[in-house]
């Protein structure tokens, strides 16, 4: 099981380490977008919207990437105070229960919507925009697909976990 979600985690640490450059790239053409309207009087709609699809392929396909690296938001009320098995508990509930399924549910809901764009190569937001939206919109699978990849790979886990401390607590105390 470790082997798989090693397997696992390397998908979302490969997506991860690209991802990443989409900040720097995003950073330096909004630098150029200000530039070019503010010091030349030019200003390209095609330019911002570029802008805005880096910052969605940033958040969307690095979403797993967050979470492989234990990075995202969480509420420590409980959990903090626990140990790993109690920890883990929390942990797999809330993939098995609560990710995986909204994950699924979001992927049938949406699927729809990115296979029409797909199918007659829906144009740009704005005119003078990408004409390019089905690719923006088929991030949403792709986030779907990246954070059940990685739910499953940390469900695997923290059942490794509880199978640990489960014969940990079987073998009772040592003498």
């Amino acid at each position: 099981m470790e082997k798989f979600a090693s397997y696992l985690d390397q998908i979302n640490r490969s997506v991860g380490m690209t991802a990443r450059w989409f900040a720097l790239a995003m950073v330096l053409l909004q630098f150029g977008v200000v530039l070019l309207r503010y010091v030349f009087g030019f200003s390209s709609i095609a330019l911002n919207e570029s802008v805005l699809y880096l910052h969605s392929a940033l958040f969307m396909l690095g979403a797993g990437y967050t979470l492989l690296i234990d990075d995202h938001v969480r509420v420590d009320i409980f959990y903090s105070g626990l140990g790993r098995p109690g920890k883990a508990r929390i942990d797999a509930f809330g993939h098995s229960l609560l990710l995986l399924p909204s994950m699924v549910a979001l992927l049938y809901w949406s699927w729809p919507s990115v296979r029409n764009s797909w199918a007659i190569w829906e144009g740009p937001l704005s005119v003078g925009g990408i004409p390019a939206l089905w690719l923006m919109k088929s991030l949403i699978p792709a986030f779907c697909i990246l954070l059940i990849i990685q739910s499953l790979a940390c469900l695997l886990r923290q059942l490794i976990t509880l199978k640990v401390s489960d014969n940990h607590s079987e073998e009772g105390p040592a003498v």
